[in-house]
């Protein structure tokens, strides 16, 4: 270990010189050497309403699962649940598929991008050609692997078409949009009954 030397006393003089005319680069005085004591928290009663997250149950008692709960109606439901805007009778036998569309669009195989353009050229031109009843092919969809968090419905094409027709510019020539019956495609179709010109 190294020796310390004391200083000279021309350096002693030096380094007064020095210390004089030194100026500090804070403004704030040295820092306390002592450490501060620590403070403890405040101890607080425990909560008396708080609620025991377990409800009681007895030894080989089944579990009761709450019901699941769902928000959003099914494409179905809400089509059904949807008002009445035309002729009772004409909707009783076009749901029972008596009544044969006018025309067809198959929307199969598109893209949504591709599918909204050619689905409001199609309601259009059959609206100024005076047709009441057509029919919109959506198809099902495919059942695909579901990895992520959020659950994703099938067809988006048989989703997404309910909602272009009752958004202009298709809402105010549409009347009533409803699933087709089995023998003109079922749920992957649409009757789509249109106002009169």
């Amino acid at each position: 270990m190294a020796r310390r030397r004391s200083l000279s006393s021309e350096e002693q003089d030096l380094w007064r010189a020095f210390t004089r005319t030194a100026r500090p680069l804070h403004a704030h005085p040295p820092r306390a050497t002592h450490a501060p004591e620590p403070v403890s928290p405040p101890v607080q009663p425990p909560l008396a309403h708080a609620k025991p997250r377990l409800t009681p149950f007895l030894l080989g008692e089944r579990h009761k699962a709450p019901e699941r709960l769902s928000l959003v109606p099914s494409l179905p439901q809400s089509l059904t649940e949807s008002p009445l805007r035309m002729d009772a009778g004409t909707h009783a036998r076009m749901q029972r598929g008596k009544l044969a569309p006018e025309s067809r669009i198959d929307l199969h195989g598109l893209t949504l991008a591709e599918a909204h353009p050619d689905l409001v050229h199609f309601i259009l031109n059959a609206h100024a050609a005076g047709m009441r009843l057509v029919l919109v092919i959506t198809g099902k969809g495919k059942l695909r692997d579901d990895h992520g968090p959020i659950p994703q419905r099938i067809g988006a094409l048989r989703h997404q078409v309910p909602q272009w027709l009752r958004l202009p510019p298709l809402g105010p020539v549409v009347l009533q949009v409803t699933e087709a019956h089995l023998k003109h495609g079922g749920s992957g179709a649409y009757y789509v009954y249109l106002r009169r010109r």
